[in-house]
């Protein structure tokens, strides 16, 4: 494309900003109801007490290591899909449903062995308090058991997005949530009555507690893993019938290329969130209900940055596959300009009524009080951590996972987990720490990041002709 010719397009065309929202907002949607659905668990379970919200926070950086694989080869996959419709290759469209499946299977059976093994020893390996142990232990077994469903829910979702159909991931998380809001009052409490147009409604409830939230969130897992492949089946893009299911060896090879940096890089900044939440776990239990809770309240916080991630993967790598530079530019400033403004609005809400929000989830002063100045410390850092996230969907979509890898690993370790230890371990300091090294880290890497794309290395993988990058 000529330089004429990209002079003549908007900084941020109207197009793109259609295509950006018609992708993303389902997702956004998505992840608000999920976040809903988390801020009800955390409430419900934060109702029967502090040790209750621990118990379920203590383990619950572990498991998000076990998402780490799933998330890579979900990136992977999207990046080839959506490079292979921006280059008009039908063919591997096709294909890419049958290595998912592999993927789901594999790794969904290989996490299941893996996290029912370690989950009775999980709780001391955290530092929790003793007392924690068994609700920790048990929540950590329950809620890892569907791990070949969450495979499923995950991988064939980005499948269905990469697709451009972002729609039915969408309406399946919401049900599932609906499902698990509606199990947890089942299994949680003792029962509940609720006043409605002047009639009592009175709702059972088992009483199961911690147990009875980890149940409730498996079961709706179980269901969404099943629907999501359902709709993979019906899509006819995405279909496995028909098509050969046997492995195909040079598409694997091209997935395992951009997966496999990513997914070294969720393992191993998951250990190092591992240790750093163990610091924190250290403290005691309000601390670690604090942490727990206001990590909990920050979720709604980003939900326009990772709702607007994966469609600005998804168009980069159309743009890719056309080798349209100024289209991945179009759609880099769209998504910036959407994420950064929402998440700033969304900070100073954050900073200014703190209280409220923690109030809902729990009746303890104690925790309140603390999480008040934890969600502060993080509100500064949210329209940075805005263009991190955006920055990162552009690598997903580019393939380029190396530099991120490399970034994110020295990141969270030198600053997050190095400064924690440093801090909290060595000088004595409390949880508030924890946090400032975790902003610091988010900045850190934000900086890093954008450095290396407007270095422009990737330009040259990426197949663009040489440009001045803005």
């Amino acid at each position: 494309m000529s330089f004429t010719e990209n002079s003549k397009r908007p900084f941020v065309s109207g197009r793109t900003l259609r295509a950006l929202w018609v992708l993303g907002l389902p997702t956004i949607l998505e992840e608000a109801m999920h976040t809903a659905v988390s801020y009800i668990d955390t409430a419900m379970v934060g109702q029967i007490g502090a040790e209750a919200s621990a118990s379920v926070g203590l383990t619950s950086n572990v498991f998000w290591l076990l998402f780490g694989p799933l998330f890579a080869v979900s990136v992977a996959l999207l990046a080839v899909i959506s490079q292979a419709h921006g280059a008009g290759d039908l063919e591997s469209v096709r294909k890419a449903p049958a290595q998912a499946m592999w993927a789901v299977i594999v790794l969904g059976t290989v996490e299941t062995v893996f996290a029912l093994s370690i989950s009775p020893y999980l709780p001391a390996w955290m530092n929790g308090d003793p007392e924690l142990y068994a609700d920790a232990s048990a929540y950590f077994a329950i809620v890892s058991s569907p791990m070949i469903f969450r495979s499923s829910s995950i991988i064939f979702g980005y499948v269905l997005r990469a697709n451009h159909d972002s729609k039915t991931p969408m309406i399946i998380n919401v049900t599932m949530n609906v499902i698990n809001i509606v199990l947890n009052q089942l299994f949680i409490g003792n029962g509940t009555t609720f006043h409605l147009f002047g009639l009592d409604l009175y709702v059972p409830g088992m009483g199961w507690g911690v147990r009875g939230a980890a149940l409730a969130t498996t079961l709706s897992v179980v269901w969404c893993g099943c629907a999501m492949f359902y709709a993979v089946m019906k899509n006819p893009q995405t279909t496995l019938k028909g098509i050969s299911l046997r492995p195909d060896l040079p598409m694997i090879r091209r997935s395992a290329k951009i997966a496999a940096p990513l997914a070294v890089e969720r393992l191993v900044v998951s250990v190092g969130q591992v240790i750093f939440a163990a610091q924190v776990a250290g403290l005691g239990t309000i601390a670690t209900a604090s942490h727990s809770i206001s990590l909990t309240v920050e979720q709604a916080f980003y939900i326009p940055g990772y709702g607007m991630q994966a469609a600005t993967s998804t168009l980069v790598g159309n743009a890719v596959g056309k080798r349209d530079e100024e289209e991945l530019r179009q759609v880099r400033r769209a998504s910036l300009l959407t994420s950064v403004s929402l998440m700033s609005a969304m900070a100073v809400a954050l900073f200014l009524f703190p209280h409220v929000l923690l109030s809902i989830f729990t009746p303890d002063q104690r925790i309140v009080e603390l999480g008040s100045v934890l969600l502060r410390i993080v509100a500064v850092s949210e329209p940075l951590f805005a263009v991190l996230i955006v920055t990162e969907g552009v690598f997903m979509g580019l393939g380029e996972t190396k530099a991120p890898v490399i970034i994110a690993t020295l990141s969270v370790w030198i600053v997050r987990t190095g400064g924690t230890v440093l801090t909290i371990g060595l000088l004595g300091g409390g949880v508030e720490w924890a946090w400032i090294c975790m902003v610091a880290d988010n900045i850190t890497r934000c900086a890093l990041l954008n450095l290396w794309y407007f270095r422009g290395s990737w330009r040259k993988r990426a197949g663009f002709i040489s440009q001045t990058t803005t």
